[in-house]
């Protein structure tokens, strides 16, 4: 765990500090159409949930880094490549940037809401606000492309087309003016029949026709009404000559009243008729002026209407290519106006709202939101202990030793008769003689659980073995030896390792050389008193191996061994026997077969379970009853020792405190 902090720290303090700056916008599904021109792509309707997803997926895609990209001209940017921390001098692609720009951005909906900020992150704090606006702005501006990119397209297409007709209707316009001038064609109105034909009073000359032709009417009316007012003399209300014949009508009234009254030299009535005789002339002369004038307007307006005549009959075939021209002039314009009208609702169309818009925009911040060295250290914390106990639950899981004393039970099948701290203490003979310590405690414990093996006691002759040396046997021998004689047993030590025998050493007494156990099996000695030594300080009997022998295993294989061991169960009450170690030794072997049973002991974490798996099995294959083991050198990395591992009682790990040396309860 300490490593972990430390390298969470370490971590922290070489990282490079990131910026985060977040912009914010909202998606709405629903938007309102401002006009009443249907769009060209019709919106389909999606669940919410649906729709929210869809454009959060589109938020993080390839589509929007490439956009964003090409928006922003990033790949020659070089403050946005150092600050995502591309190499630009081993050259920088168009993939590298929006890998880059994926890395960096994270969408983030916030819940119960159509709202949703774009976030993205750098060593910059400009580049990390730039690429946050920039990239809302995209992504706001291709959303509106899809809805109302097919409403552009149709525009950009129409806009063509209208280009095109412009010019067509602008050269069929030209043609046609410039037919009309080269064969001096007037048009004064644009009129047409049902069918759109052009016909010939559209004409200058066509329209003077009727002019001349109407005014000649006139002229002939006019000269019929003057010769019958000159026949007669009944002139229209609104001629001059009507005052004059009023006039006359007076005068005459006059001449008469004076001729009644009067003779016919009578100056006044002379006067009158001479008036009389003035006015008929002058209305005489207005009326013959009148018919020469009426007739000879006539006879002009005739000549004029029938050089009409010839001009319009000259034109008809002229007018008749007319016609067609001003028809295909015709044909442009409305196709013109219809696709001007068309691109005119598009564009009414195409001014829909958007559904999505910005609601924040980023700023450059201030600090940098990485590395947080709280929350490194915690998480390193939390990884240094996940790491711990994986390691700890691998070691002993994988573990090929005996860690635990219940590994004994679980993996060997043996149950475990003792369990034996480890001593700090140089002297186990004094650990030993004490009968207060924790190594002479737990060696008791072991040997009452040995009472319990058989319904009479402990087995009469048990052998200690183990599968190397230095595992305790030795020394669990002359405890166990020791623990006996305590308990009032008569008790024989023979020391059976022929091969390197510690026993004499941890018994620290000089024994007269007698020949020992090797003596008695190769009848140099006949008599097992002369062998068996006295040990005072222990209080029990021992028989030391001797001069060590060529042929150690024929010796314990002989009958002899078994003759000693049968003399001897008839004077103690407890034999225990030494071996030599396992190994690949067929020593312990041999004397298993002459033996009530066999006691293992096993040093903890240190002999792998499948070497102590196949010394077991070579015991029991030859029929040797193997009771259990006692495990030896425990410390408080075992687990299950100092909680009284089933049997007796559970000790400290080797602290000399008096705390350690309370015995603790089963």
């Amino acid at each position: 765990m300490a490593a972990a902090l430390l390298v969470g720290l370490i971590a922290t303090l070489l990282a490079t500090s990131l910026y985060r700056a977040s912009s914010r916008i909202e998606v709405s599904q629903i938007t309102t159409n401002v006009t009443s021109v249907d769009s060209v792509k019709s919106d389909t309707r999606v669940s919410a949930l649906q729709y929210l997803t869809t454009q959060y997926e589109l938020l993080s895609s390839k589509f929007m880094a490439a956009r964003v990209a090409d928006a922003g001209n990033l790949l020659r940017d070089e403050a946005f490549i150092a600050a995502v921390g591309l190499d630009q001098a081993q050259g920088v692609t168009d993939k590298d940037i929006q890998n880059a720009l994926l890395e960096g951005i994270s969408i983030s909906p916030i819940e119960q809401s159509s709202l949703v900020d774009i976030e993205f992150s750098s060593s910059s704090p400009a580049v990390s606000a730039k690429v946050a606006n920039l990239w809302a702005a995209e992504f706001i501006k291709a959303n509106y492309e899809k809805r109302f990119g097919a409403n552009i397209e149709a525009r950009d297409f129409l806009s063509k087309q209208i280009a095109e007709l412009r010019e067509r209707l602008s050269i069929s316009e030209r043609e046609l003016v410039q037919y009309a001038n080269a064969n001096g064609i007037l048009v004064l109105e644009a009129a047409g029949n049902e069918t759109g034909s052009e016909t010939a009073t559209q004409t200058l000359i066509a329209s003077d026709l009727t002019a001349l032709n109407e005014a000649l009417a006139a002229a002939v009316t006019d000269r019929i009404t003057a010769e019958a007012s000159q026949m007669t003399g009944d002139f229209p209300a609104q001629d001059p000559r009507s005052s004059l014949k009023a006039e006359l009508a007076r005068k005459e009234a006059e001449l008469a009243s004076l001729r009644s009254n009067f003779g016919p030299k009578f100056p006044p009535l002379l006067e009158k008729e001479a008036e009389v005789a003035s006015l008929k002339s002058s209305l005489s002369a207005d009326s013959r002026a009148a018919l020469r004038s009426a007739a000879a307007r006539e006879r002009e307006l005739r000549a004029k209407l029938e050089q009409a005549k010839g001009s319009f009959l000259g034109q008809q075939e002229l007018t008749i290519q007319y016609g067609i021209l001003k028809r295909e002039v015709d044909t442009n314009r409305q196709l013109y106006d219809a696709l001007l009208q068309r691109f005119k609702e598009l564009e009414a169309s195409g001014a829909g709202q958007n559904n999505i818009e910005l609601i924040d925009q980023a700023d450059a911040p201030q600090v940098p939101y990485s590395p947080n060295l709280v929350q490194n250290l915690l998480i390193a914390l939390a990884s240094g202990i996940v790491l711990a106990v994986g390691l700890v639950y691998l070691r002993v899981l994988l573990s090929q030793t005996v860690k635990d004393p219940q590994d004994v039970t679980r993996r060997l099948g043996l149950p475990v008769l003792g369990l034996i701290p480890k001593s700090s203490a140089e002297d186990m003979r004094s650990e030993i003689m004490t009968r207060s310590s924790e190594v002479s405690e737990a060696y008791k414990s072991a040997r009452t659980n040995l009472t319990f093996l058989t319904p009479q006691g402990a087995p009469q002759v048990l052998m200690i073995a183990s599968s190397v040396p230095s595992e305790g046997k030795s020394i669990s021998c002359l405890a166990l030896a020791t623990s006996f004689v305590h308990l009032g047993k008569k008790t024989l030590l023979i020391d059976a390792d022929l091969r390197n025998s510690r026993m004499q050493s941890l018994i620290g007494e000089e024994l007269e050389n007698k020949g020992g156990l090797v003596a008695l099996l190769t009848n140099n000695s006949s008599s097992l008193d002369e062998q068996v030594s006295t040990i005072e300080d222990f209080g029990f009997d021992f028989i030391p191996h001797g001069h060590t022998p060529p042929n150690p295993v024929e010796l314990l294989a002989g009958h002899r061994f078994r003759e000693l061991l049968a003399e001897a169960r008839l004077r103690y009450d407890m034999i225990l026997i030494d071996s030599a170690p396992m190994l690949s030794l067929a020593d312990a072997v041999e004397l298993s077969r002459a033996v009530d049973g066999v006691v293992y002991v096993i040093e903890s974490d240190r002999i792998k379970i499948r070497a102590i798996e196949n010394a077991i099995h070579r015991l029991t294959r030859t029929g040797a009853q193997v009771y259990g083991a006692i495990v030896t050198k425990l410390n408080a990395d075992n687990v299950g020792y100092g909680y009284g591992y089933g049997y007796g009682y559970g000790y400290g790990y080797g602290s000399e405190s008096d705390a350690a040396r309370e015995p603790k309860a089963k």
